[in-house]
């Protein structure tokens, strides 16, 4: 059999963490990342601010596309006590984000967007994690790896920063920064199939 030929996919992201989760579902895609302005609102609701982002984003990189091009754009934010986490600014930033999160409930607000100029769709997924208490000995450690400084709320759930965790409610994928389950119902609905592979049977 002949290989099969997938409608093409840009992911509007440089994320090596959106590439790997993508890889995971078996999807085919380039990479194509945009700037936008991610600035917040005065008064705009998390949800509504991460699902703006979201659409920004696949929609800059559709406009920079071949017409046609389904694009998927993405964004996470961080949420405590109505507070919005992006990535630290430095430091002291990343300290303040990680002793708000110390022994609290908070909520990891991922949106996607998917489609071409015209048609977009796009789901919001909102987890609780908590957190068990943290020292300020490691804290310091903690963004002295290196690891918090482009992560939403200044921590990776996926890399060193697991040990904080004491329980989540929710989609793990999507506080990675995708989540895969509205992802691939997305894409579907696009045209793009998740598991692109050819599957061969033994006789």
């Amino acid at each position: 059999m002949g290989s099969t030929h997938w409608p093409p996919l840009f992911l509007a992201s440089a994320s090596p963490r959106r590439r790997e989760l993508l890889d995971q579902i078996g999807v085919q895609f380039e990479c194509f990342p945009v700037d936008i302005d991610e600035s917040l609102r005065p008064g705009e609701p998390a949800a509504d601010y991460v699902v703006r982002l979201a659409l920004t984003k696949a929609q800059r990189a559709a406009a920079e596309l071949p017409r046609g091009a389904v694009v998927l754009g993405a964004d996470t934010v961080v949420v405590c006590d109505g507070e919005v986490f992006g990535k630290p600014r430095d430091a002291a930033d990343g300290y303040r984000m990680l002793r708000a999160l110390s022994g609290r409930t908070h909520q990891v607000m991922t949106a996607v967007a998917v489609g071409r100029t015209g048609d977009w769709r796009h789901r919001l997924v909102s987890t609780e994690v908590t957190f068990r208490t943290l020292d300020e000995a490691e804290c310091a450690r903690y963004w002295d790896s290196g690891e918090p400084l482009d992560k939403a709320g200044g921590y990776a759930i996926q890399g060193f920063g697991a040990v904080f965790v004491a329980k989540m409610s929710g989609s793990y994928s999507a506080v990675v920064g995708l989540p895969l389950m509205e992802t691939a119902a997305l894409l579907r609905e696009a045209g793009i199939e998740y598991w692109q592979m050819e599957v061969s049977r033994r006789t």
